[in-house]
């Protein structure tokens, strides 16, 4: 198996033999159960459908009832696929757990990011204001400055970085490694910050 889906749970830090302090992010990584399974033969490409978190029956829509009475799956808030070399050594209904990680192992976290909301240009962008409080700048220390062109070509470009919505956005962090794997509790302790607030749904992918 190649990932799972998990929820952000916080950061802590770890002591090794050393006394070295490594920051760490923990994470409920499943369990989570195989909703579906996709071959080559069927639908062009291997991949496992996982499904993550419970549901209420009254949640879920008829199709989806039907289709999760007729294989007796629970219900799952959460649908995600991994991609798979081969999906046939997997089959409906099999539980897929933290213990598919091993210390030592590379990993890239996928969540979305903090939402802040409508933020103005230097805590968007980086933006330095427009300056001192000289020539009459009193109140406009933190506004993004001229934003047009002269007479040609006498619009604003598009792209131009201007105030907005920020966060909430679907990021990825590479290059993590496992620092501890609690099997019993389905917890992983991945080393550094991964996207997303506390109690959000991350998916990790072995490297």
């Amino acid at each position: 198996m190649t990932g799972i889906i998990g929820r952000k749970l916080g950061m802590t830090n770890v002591y090794d033999a050393n006394n070295v302090r490594t920051p760490v992010t923990l994470i409920e990584a499943g369990p989570c159960a195989v909703m579906r399974v996709r071959t080559k033969d069927a639908d062009g490409y291997d991949a496992l459908q996982l499904g993550f978190g419970d549901k209420k029956k009254n949640k879920a829509r008829k199709p989806e009832q039907g289709y999760v009475e007729k294989h007796k799956l629970p219900y799952r808030r959460t649908l995600r696929e991994f991609r798979l070399v081969e999906a046939g050594e997997h089959k409906i209904g099999d539980e897929i757990k933290a213990d598919i990680f091993n210390v030592g192992d590379r990993v890239k976290v996928v969540g979305t990011s903090k939402g802040k909301g409508f933020q103005g240009v230097m805590k968007r962008h980086g933006f330095g204001g427009v300056g001192g409080v000289t020539h009459g700048q009193s109140d406009r220390l933190r506004h993004p400055g001229s934003i047009g062109q002269s007479s040609d070509p006498s619009r604003v470009l598009k792209g131009t970085r201007m105030a907005g919505r920020t966060g909430g956005d679907r990021k990825t962090t590479r290059n993590l490694t496992i620092v501890d794997v609690a099997v019993e509790k389905n917890i992983i302790a991945v080393k550094g910050a991964v996207p997303g607030a506390v109690n959000g749904l991350v998916e990790i992918h072995k490297l």
